[in-house]
């Protein structure tokens, strides 16, 4: 088995998690605010965190360097996690995971400012393509913009932030010590939002599981991602990850009987093009 096919079986695992994700968070949606899932989900991340690299033998990675640049990554993490939450429970998942591709995008705009990288002439090019993909997926108008889709498309610029400080603390930083300061500090940011009012639900029986599942998902489906790019170029990668959309637009049909609306398609295919020409120019750069 070649590292092509590796990377494939990884990139679906991904696609497992982030659909198992989007149905875990429908699911407590209507007990639970966002905030509220955001807590517990990453109080039972620490827990996780910390088990494996005790296992691993890489705790002693965790260190107290930098924490001002790794509570800015996971505000922007925190923020972009809630907004996202927020958007599956009212906007159709396939157009919020059609918004969500244009964080690479963002990206591109924020890394000359804070990763002092080069904006290149293709950069901007796949950047323009990826706005105008925006625009057919949302079709702003008074008649047709809705709320959840300016918050799917803030979550993408969460995200996006999140990418790029994770990028810079990498220089200095493990991967354990990344997860476990963003296990620990967006529990409590989880825990200063949902209680600010005093009242903090606790999750039920019932939801537990998809509070777990919510946990689990996320912290799987961003190692199989990273394992799919460490085996592979993203050239060959993110093209499989695209596979997402049409996956979730398909469960959407089949669970909560969304219609399948051609304009998000059509638009996340021009997202995915403008993503794809800057993935192979830094590619064969």
């Amino acid at each position: 088995m070649n590292d092509t096919v590796r990377a494939a079986l990884w990139m679906i695992g991904a696609i497992v998690s982030f659909t198992s994700m989007a149905i875990a968070g429908r699911a407590v949606s209507l007990d639970l605010d966002t905030f509220e899932i955001m807590l517990f989900r990453s109080l039972i991340g620490v827990a996780i965190v910390i088990t494996v690299a005790t296992a691993a033998g890489t705790i002693n990675q965790v260190n107290r360097r930098n924490l001002g640049l790794h509570l800015v990554r996971n505000i922007s993490h925190f923020a972009g996690q809630n907004l996202w939450f927020y958007s599956i429970t009212v906007l159709p998942l396939a157009q919020v995971f059609a918004l969500e591709f244009t964080s690479p995008f963002w990206v591109i705009l924020l890394a000359p400012l804070i990763l002092g990288e080069r904006l290149t002439r293709i950069g901007v090019f796949s950047t323009i393509i990826g706005f105008i993909g925006i625009l057919v997926v949302t079709r702003p108008s008074p008649e047709t913009l809705q709320f959840g889709q300016l918050t799917a498309a803030l979550a993408a610029i969460g995200f996006a932030g999140s990418a790029v400080f994770t990028r810079r603390l990498t220089r200095t930083a493990s991967i354990t010590c990344i997860l476990f300061w963003l296990a620990v500090m967006q529990s409590g940011l989880g825990l200063a939002f949902a209680g600010y009012d005093g009242d903090i639900s606790l999750p039920t029986l019932a939801n537990l599981p998809w509070i777990c599942l919510i946990a689990l998902a996320g912290l799987v489906a961003h190692f199989c991602l990273t394992t799919a790019l460490r085996l592979a170029p993203a050239s060959v990668v993110m093209p499989i990850d695209f596979a997402r959309l049409p996956v979730i637009a398909v469960v959407g049909v089949l669970l909560y009987a969304e219609p399948l609306d051609p304009f998000v398609l059509l638009g996340a295919v021009i997202i995915f093009a403008g993503n794809y020409l800057n993935i192979r120019a830094n590619t064969r750069g």
